[in-house]
């Protein structure tokens, strides 16, 4: 079996692809995002604003980097589907 098959059909991938785990990421990217704007003077604050980008579009956009890295669907919906 698939690394992203194992992982779609694991409890995490399957709580991160449903909605409660949407609204974590985009709540998450949303306080990196807050984050770096308090504190964009500074190195951290600027990778804080740069890495929240990943879990707002993760979230947003419905589509899930793991699964993708792991060589599976890119899309939320077929992440659920498998």
């Amino acid at each position: 079996m698939r690394a992203a098959t194992r992982f779609n059909r694991s409890t995490f991938g399957r709580w991160l692809n449903g909605p409660s785990g949407r609204l974590f990421r985009v709540a998450a990217g949303s306080a990196f995002l807050v984050a770096g704007l308090r504190a964009r003077g500074t190195a951290a604050g600027r990778a804080a604003l740069l890495w929240s980008v990943f879990p707002l579009s993760a979230g947003t956009l419905d589509v899930c980097y793991i699964s993708l890295s792991l060589g599976g669907p890119f899309r939320g919906a077929a992440c659920r589907a498998a």
